[in-house]
């Protein structure tokens, strides 16, 4: 299996809540996740793949390298969203999608 990491941007967390909401009948195992974080932190996202790997049946070492990998070679973007998430306030946390 194949794993890919995004961030996505920056989300009120009310809006993010109601989007994993809805999203919650329509998740089939080993499907794709949306997670959101309070930090945009290399190590934040990976617990939070580390979290939703289980039920998903995922490769937790295969979908962490992922995550790796996109910081690695993302660092322009990942600067950029770590300023959305500074500028949005606590209010407000980065969408992923694993």
């Amino acid at each position: 299996m194949a794993y890919s990491f995004n961030l996505l941007g920056i989300s009120p967390i009310l809006d993010f809540f109601s989007h994993q909401q809805n999203r919650q009948g329509h998740i089939a195992q080993g499907g794709a996740a949306y997670v959101g974080t309070h930090e945009c932190k290399l190590d934040t996202f990976i617990r939070s793949v580390e979290e939703v790997s289980p039920p998903r049946g995922w490769n937790l070492d295969q979908a962490v390298d992922a995550v790796i990998q996109y910081w690695m070679t993302n660092e322009g973007y990942v600067r950029h969203w770590q300023q959305r998430l500074q500028d949005a306030g606590q209010e407000s946390l980065p969408k992923i999608w694993v």
